[in-house]
């Protein structure tokens, strides 16, 4: 969640500081421009004032004979080109120069210098030329009319270069941009707090509900940290899993004492069929399936009470040889094997978790004697036992006939088989009780297809030691 939340903060972030420092930065380079524009002004009205000595008629005629004034203002032309390096020219209306710096400049059949040219004859000054950008590489161009009793005789244009208005442009927008780049970490740093501040405890409410659905019903969201909003959803969550805990608790107690309580009457009821039987031929079919159905009754009621217990019981951790307690079960199990005709295999190194062995004991009893019992004739069981990382795994793999990925969704669940072996001794209550046992310390059951056919077993059990409470 918080990588869907970081980039969308960041990029709403980035995009008011753009919006704040972009028309500071076009505020920036047009204040240099500006700059620029208004010095090229008083330059140009300065010229017209000298150029207005030098004609002599509102219609524009000119002297045939170069005088003194037209030198000087030409002079003036050739020491601001030295100095400046500014192209600078005083022409007629016909773009005839009359005084020019560098020698030659005149005005263009088109371009700026034209544009500006014309705009100066209709007595429209061009004080506001287009912006230079500091990557582009162009030139201003500013034209002022020389006006002499109300008309323009004559244009003065400048066309200078860019380079120094486009370097200071760069160095104003240095501080902008170190500026917007110093804001934009302090906002992805306030993003981060931002965000590990309101998931924080969405963390630890998605950690506590997994502890939860795998067995940890103790587990509760500590009430601390973030919005209120998710202050009170903690507590919430708190008060929904007392009761739930309070209602499984109910149930389970319900389950014992109900299995307790039908045991003496079934139990009884067993032995009246064991004494009836003395007194009928002893192949009634009839006694051998009521007493069949007894048993299987007793089993189930077992199976109940044994279930209840595992979800109550607190598991006894300690830190466990898996490889010797598996081969132990495995060894426990061999003569089932042998009699039914089935290959046990185990692959049982010497690796350390922490588990209760009473619990993972039975757990895997309950395991082995599943693959057993659906494995047929001459196929083979294999037991392995390995570590990964933090955690140990015991992999049954059985060659039966498996489950449908249907059916693998389902298993697990109390009092739940196939449709397809209704027939194979059980009460659906083996691998629940299995879960239970290994949820209470922290291990895992999964089940998975065994290619080609059978069924894959996978129990998991931590290397780490338990937290303390």
């Amino acid at each position: 969640m918080r990588t869907r939340l970081l980039p969308l903060l960041i990029v709403l972030m980035a995009g008011v500081l753009l919006a704040l420092g972009f028309p500071l930065a076009v505020s920036v380079a047009a204040a240099q421009q500006q700059k620029v524009v208004v010095d090229r002004i008083d330059d140009t009205a300065r010229f017209a004032a000298l150029a207005t000595f030098v004609t002599d008629s509102p219609s524009g005629s000119r002297w045939m004979v170069r005088d003194e004034r037209q030198d000087t203002l030409q002079k003036e032309l050739e020491r601001y080109w030295e100095v400046y390096g500014i192209k600078a020219g005083v022409f007629y209306r016909d773009r005839t120069p009359m005084a020019n710096a560098p020698d030659g400049w005149s005005v263009p059949e088109a371009g700026d210098v034209r544009e500006a040219f014309d705009e100066a004859l209709r007595s429209r000054p061009d004080h506001d030329p287009k912006q230079v950008w500091p990557w582009q590489d162009g030139r201003l161009v500013v034209a002022s009319p020389v006006i002499r009793d109300g008309d323009v005789v004559a244009v003065v244009v400048t066309d200078s270069p860019t380079d120094k208005m486009r370097s200071e442009t760069l160095r104003g927008w240095l501080p902008i941009a170190l500026g917007e780049a110093a804001a934009m970490l302090l906002a992805v740093g306030a993003a981060l707090r931002l965000t590990g501040w309101v998931l924080h405890p969405v963390r630890i409410l998605d950690a506590t509900t997994h502890d939860i659905a795998t067995g940890s019903l103790k587990s509760r969201v500590a009430v601390a940290g973030g919005p209120p909003e998710l202050r009170r959803l903690a507590r919430s969550f708190n008060e929904m899993a007392d009761n739930v805990e309070e209602v499984l608790e109910q149930q389970r107690a319900f389950v014992a004492d109900a299995s307790h309580q039908l045991r003496n009457p079934l139990s009884a009821l067993l032995l009246r069929i064991e004494l009836l039987a003395l007194e009928l031929p002893e192949d009634n079919e009839e006694i051998a399936s009521v007493r069949t159905e007894g048993k299987r009754l007793a089993q189930v009621l077992d199976d109940l009470l044994d279930l209840a217990l595992a979800e109550h019981a607190p598991a006894d951790l300690q830190l466990t040889d898996i490889g010797a307690l598996t081969a132990e079960r495995v060894e426990a199990w061999r003569p089932v094997a042998v009699e039914k005709g089935v290959r046990l295999r185990e692959e049982c190194p010497a690796v350390t978790a922490w588990a209760d062995p009473v619990a993972l004991s039975s757990a895997l009893d309950a395991v082995i004697d599943n693959a057993l019992k659906f494995t047929p004739e001459g196929e083979q069981v294999t037991v392995t036992v390995s570590s990964n990382g933090q955690k140990s795994t015991i992999v049954i793999a059985d060659r039966g006939p498996g489950l449908t990925e249907e059916e693998l969704t389902r298993i697990g669940d109390r009092f739940w088989r196939s449709g397809r072996h209704q027939n194979v001794k059980g009460s659906g209550l083996g691998l629940s009780i299995s879960r239970a046992l290994l949820a209470a310390g922290g291990g895992t059951i999964a089940y998975a297809q065994h290619e080609p056919h059978g069924l894959r077993v996978t129990v998991t059990v931590p290397r780490s030691a338990p937290r303390e409470a």
